[in-house]
């Protein structure tokens, strides 16, 4: 999606007011960290190769080195803090987000040189700060674009742009929202819906380097379904996840 496009979407979010309030916000990253890193706890210093065709995944929301958004972190806190562990991967970051590249083979060292940051507080906070930018406030504007009203429903959709992305391809929240519709005032109807595309699309991606790894998260989109059924369109706590990969409670 053009950049552009996005901030008119947030402007939007901003006039209309879709916002999740910071208690239902915070058990939504939570939902989150369960299927990122198996924890409730957000994990800024978690960095892997998870072989899913992105680089290297880092941080609190999954950011990549091969897709424009671990750039975006690593610019945003040399920028505030230039002497930083990281700093020296920055000329190569750029050229992976600009090539969509998951080359890691000149990233040497960087694993550890993100956990080391991550004991900044200032790194921490520009992680919640581009988590917000890029995912939490596009996430609300599309809940206004397709008249999405309740707590978890626009938990599923930061939940998903947060895996699938907001790029123009295939397998990204954009797509499948198009497939599923806009919300004409059933909502629990139309939830179902949107994570029955969701599940489809995490189980035979358009990209095939994301195959193996998104068809063992299913689980993602059973366990909201789950929460649905149970009524909880608030996401009032406690609620429990349990599923094959995972089990974890929301206080």
């Amino acid at each position: 999606m053009k950049f552009s496009l996005i901030f008119a979407l947030i402007f939007v979010v901003y006039r209309v007011g879709a916002d999740l309030p910071s208690a239902a916000k915070k058990r939504c990253e939570e939902y989150t960290s369960i299927f990122e890193n198996d924890t409730i706890e957000l994990q800024y210093a978690y960095c892997e190769d998870i072989d899913d065709g992105r680089g290297y995944t880092s941080g609190r929301a999954g950011f990549c080195t091969g897709t424009g958004d671990a750039v975006v972190v690593v610019r945003k806190y040399t920028a505030k803090k230039p002497d930083n562990p990281l700093a020296k991967y920055l000329k190569e970051m750029e050229r992976l987000a600009k090539e969509s590249s998951d080359d890691t083979s000149k990233l040497v060292g960087y694993v550890n040189a993100w956990k080391e940051a991550a004991k900044d507080s200032l790194f921490r906070q520009i992680q919640d700060e581009v988590s917000d930018e890029m995912y939490y406030k596009p996430a609300m504007a599309y809940a206004v674009k397709y008249n999405v009203k309740t707590h978890l429903g626009q938990c599923a959709l930061y939940d998903c742009i947060i895996q699938h992305g907001d790029d123009d391809d295939g397998d990204s929240i954009g797509a499948i929202l198009k497939k599923t519709g806009h919300n004409s005032g059933d909502e629990k109807a139309w939830l179902k819906k949107f994570l029955k595309n969701r599940r489809a699309d995490l189980w035979d991606p358009e990209d095939p380097d994301t195959r193996d790894e998104w068809r063992q998260s299913v689980d993602r989109c059973d366990a909201m379904v789950t929460i649905l059924n149970d009524g909880n369109m608030d996401l009032h706590g406690p609620i429990k996840v349990h599923t094959p990969n995972h089990d974890a409670t929301i206080p």
